[in-house]
């Protein structure tokens, strides 16, 4: 990953001979390896794969950040800095805390209150309400709420899931799920829909649920498509994009331009155009990535997120606390879902839906939202591997004392004992008998 992110810097020097990117380049450098050095000295137990998949994805944000705008891409650098910091000690404070599930109120409170805040004084962007403003700083809320979305459920599920219980958490979950529709907010809602979808489904084992979400989704899309101007246009958009290309369908248009044209290996760093793209730092990060490093690299940033959720997944088979299997399990679906989101967004496989590519995208909010996320399952991952470790510490010693055990007991047995007399007895007589005959 660091013969990438040295690569990317060097050519990106010598097509602007800008020594700023140099001197960029070494701040990223000591970061990465300050997260290596601290996160194997302080967290043994640590997961490999979660620490080098988020390294990777944050040295290719930085490339293609800074390829569009070196401005950008020093922000999102403060931004990976204040992240760095919550990724450290949240594993610590995992592992400190007991209250987490006790918090289930506190979580749905908090998380309301945050997304009605931008329903009602939020700044529109495209349409939507997605963040308040403070100055020259814009934080988008929702995309914290998810987190404490996905802690509900999880405390909700991890004390029954009878009907009842089931019932009071479809009810809150219905309520973020609303106030996002209300802001115009579709592709969050969609997110927090489905993260909720798969939680309920886990943990009831019941798939008509999950068949019913579904098709209510697709009524859904159905009424938005007649009720909501922008919906139409979105639907319109990903239907034939080039019927509406001077509109609506602009984006998709030039995203598919920029991946086809790019090929397999792409035009090279500084040699294609991306900025021709609208919204490309955020929305369509994937699509200036084909184009300029090829739709092969693309290919593997992809793979690298499906790892991420698949490392997350099997992480929450394996924990042995209900609460904590369910947090990763949500925490996974939102990763996973959020890559869909975007990846499909931007090659037409599904309507565009406004979500940022997780540690690539440009994006303060989205970027601290997934290192905690990702803190967070490092913490998970710790919990569980350090009684893992124990078991077999503890194993090991097991076996060592009964080996020496059983050892002890052979060599005290009168029937050993004495066999090695009679086998001494014969070589004594021989030798007496020997010096008699002399």
């Amino acid at each position: 990953m660091f013969l990438i992110h040295l690569d990317g810097f060097l050519v990106l020097f010598v097509t602007t001979m800008d020594t700023k990117i140099i001197g960029f380049y070494i701040a990223q450098l000591v970061l990465f390896e300050s997260i290596y050095l601290i996160y194997h000295k302080f967290y043994k137990n640590a997961s490999e794969l979660v620490l080098n998949n988020m390294v990777m994805m944050l040295c290719i944000s930085m490339i293609i950040l800074t390829r569009i705008s070196f401005d950008k891409a020093l922000r999102q650098f403060v931004f990976v800095l204040a992240g760095t910091i919550f990724a450290f000690l949240i594993p610590l404070i995992m592992q400190k805390g007991t209250m987490f599930r006790k918090l289930t109120w506190t979580y749905a409170g908090v998380g309301i209150l945050g997304l009605l805040s931008v329903l009602v004084v939020g700044v529109a962007s495209r349409g939507a309400k997605l963040s308040l403003t403070f100055g020259p700083v814009s934080i988008q809320p929702s995309e914290f709420v998810k987190i404490l979305f996905v802690f509900f459920i999880a405390s909700m599920l991890y004390k029954s899931t009878d009907l009842k219980q089931l019932a009071i958490t479809s009810g809150v979950s219905a309520v973020f799920v609303l106030i996002l529709v209300a802001s115009n907010d579709l592709g969050g809602a969609l997110l927090y829909f489905f993260t909720y979808l798969v939680m309920i489904y886990v943990a009831t084992k019941k798939f008509y649920i999950f068949a019913g979400g579904l098709a209510f989704v697709g009524l859904g899309m159905y009424a938005g498509y007649h009720l909501f101007s922008h919906v139409k246009n979105r639907i319109d958009a990903w239907l034939d994009p080039l019927s509406v290309i001077d509109k609506a369908g602009y984006q998709v248009c030039q995203s598919l331009f920029a991946i086809g044209t790019g090929g397999l290996f792409g035009f090279g760093l500084g040699q294609g155009l991306p900025n021709k793209i609208p919204i490309v730092s955020k929305d369509f990060i994937i699509a200036a990535i084909s184009e300029e490093m090829g739709g092969i690299f693309a290919v593997c940033l992809i793979m690298v997120c499906v790892s991420c959720f698949l490392m997350i997944f099997n992480l929450s088979m394996q924990m042995k606390d209900a609460f904590y299997k369910y947090v990763a399990l949500g925490l996974g679906s939102v990763y996973a879902l959020q890559v869909l989101l975007t990846v499909g967004g931007s090659t037409k496989f599904i309507p565009m839906t406004g979500v940022t590519l997780p540690l690539v995208s440009y994006g303060g909010s989205s970027l601290l939202s997934t290192m905690i996320i990702f803190g967070m399952i490092q913490g998970m991952y710790i919990m569980q591997a350090a009684p893992e470790k124990r078991r077999n510490i503890d194993d090991k010693r097991r076996k060592d004392h009964e080996t020496k055990n059983r050892q002890k007991q052979t060599a005290k047995e009168p029937g050993a004992q004495g066999s090695q007399q009679r086998r001494r007895k014969p070589a004594a007589g021989s030798k007496n008998s020997t010096k008699t005959q002399k």
